[in-house]
């Protein structure tokens, strides 16, 4: 796991509550409308279907509830940025759970919608201070819920890309913390000061080892926007693809960041 800088990027704790449960509530107001066929459909995800999929994305909001529940730690061993190297470890046992959930939960909506107004009691009952124990260490509940916005945006991303026309809206604010977070990890993975990864308009960050870059164009410069980019630090999509398809512009000898990704799965 790379070693995570300490002074990392803040984010407005108001705006993450904000952005999580606007984010959740856009796919709740979407799960109703799928039919049986299209909760069948296979998913991005290997051997997950619709249905497992949307109850995944509950699972990773009543996370906060299941941490909350534990005694909170002494103090803080982790900052934001170990959580996009520490998911991987936890897969086998995160797709055991979410398929018993899909099992056990007939009524997705329901489940959604219990969710949904458990999530908000609790953010109106915990102060963002509180400490919780995570995959990644422990760190405050303001930190962990920008983790549960990049769960959001993730596989909000890949429900639409399972069923077509399904369009489930991003979160403005959702989407800007979640394209930070990933370019924060990407800075932190290949760290220097050679290549210039812009992600308009909501990131900007300086990457890989080499002569650091200090006024005017810099001689190495990747532009993508941002579902590409979150696809791309995820797994979705292949860095040769993205470029073949103009999907990212990438210019200068340090401009391959096909070694660095993804920075999470």
């Amino acid at each position: 796991m790379p070693q995570a800088k300490k002074r990392a990027r803040s984010y407005d704790p108001v705006r993450t509550r904000t952005a999580v449960l606007a984010q959740f509530s856009n796919v709740r107001d979407g799960v109703p409308a799928l039919t049986p066929g299209q909760l069948a459909l296979p998913t991005r995800l290997e051997g997950w279907t619709v249905r497992e999929l949307v109850a995944h994305i509950g699972m990773a909001v009543t996370a906060v509830r299941r941490a909350l529940d534990q005694p909170a730690p002494a103090k803080a061993d982790a900052v934001l940025l170990d959580w996009p190297f520490g998911t991987s470890g936890n897969a086998p046992a995160i797709a055991d759970f979410t398929r018993r959930l899909a099992a056990d939960h007939a009524d997705l909506g329901a489940y959604l919608a219990d969710a949904d107004a458990g999530l908000r009691a609790l953010l109106a009952e915990h102060p963002g201070t509180r400490l919780l124990a995570t995959g990644a260490g422990a760190m405050s509940l303001d930190d962990y819920l920008v983790t549960r916005v990049v769960e959001l945006v993730v596989h909000t991303d890949d429900l639409n890309a399972a069923v077509p026309g399904l369009g489930i809206p991003y979160d403005r604010q959702a989407l800007a913390a979640c394209t930070r977070l990933l370019a924060d990890a990407l800075a932190v993975k290949a760290p220097g000061g050679s290549t210039e990864v812009r992600v308009p308009p909501y990131a900007v960050v300086q990457c890989v080892e080499g002569p650091r870059h200090t006024r005017g164009t810099p001689p190495n410069v990747v532009e993508t926007d941002p579902l590409t980019w979150i696809r791309l630090a995820t797994g979705r999509l292949a860095w040769k693809e993205a470029v073949a398809d103009a999907r990212v512009s990438a210019s200068g000898e340090r401009a391959d960041l096909g070694a660095y990704l993804p920075v999470m799965r």
